[in-house]
């Protein structure tokens, strides 16, 4: 019995120095650098790069409008606006020469002063009822703003509204006041 004791604390002691051994790992071996190579007459080596130079990042400044509309409310940029109104006959909404032109300056104004946001408000003059003369103003302001988005301002830029007969620009009840009123008036709403 003590020889069968001493043979099994044998192959313990056997088995836990394998056990032991096993989980010894070997260091990892470390990566040294290589020596430069010999050099060979006649054949040169291409010149190191230079180190790069850290210069300091200059961020310019924002551009500063040389006039005075790009800091003026809104309330004073729609008193003296840049954008005038397009004026159309009785009973239409079709763009006249003089209105393409219209149209054209505006262009060149909301080109120039990219962040303005517009309505475009559709009138007409008194005749016609009301129903009629919404639907009037309606298709004037769309047409006005369709000649604009073909000229290349956004259309998420424009937005129209119609107020029939509601808002006369010139109270008269005679031809110079409705000719007044028939139009698409621009109106800045956001810059």
């Amino acid at each position: 019995m003590i020889h069968l004791m001493r043979s099994i604390a044998l192959i313990l002691t056997a088995a836990s120095l394998v056990v032991a051994g096993a989980c010894h790992k070997k260091p990892a071996p470390v990566a040294r650098p290589m020596p430069p190579p010999a050099t060979t007459p006649g054949v040169t080596r291409p010149p190191t790069p230079p180190e790069p130079v850290n210069e300091p990042t200059i961020v310019p400044p924002e551009p500063v409008r040389d006039d005075t509309i790009a800091s003026a409310s809104l309330d004073d940029l729609n008193r003296n606006s840049l954008l005038k109104p397009v004026m159309f006959e009785l009973d239409s909404s079709e763009l006249s020469t003089a209105a393409v032109q219209t149209l054209q300056e505006n262009t060149a104004v909301l080109k120039k002063y990219s962040t303005w946001a517009v309505t475009i408000e559709g009138h007409c003059d008194e005749r016609g009822t009301a129903e009629y003369n919404l639907a009037l103003g309606e298709r004037r302001a769309v047409a006005a703003r369709a000649y604009l988005v073909s000229m290349g301002i956004s259309a998420d830029r424009l937005r129209t509204v119609s107020y029939g007969k509601e808002f006369p620009f010139d109270p008269g009840h005679d031809e110079s006041a409705y000719s007044k009123n028939r139009r698409a008036h621009f109106v800045i709403t956001a810059k």
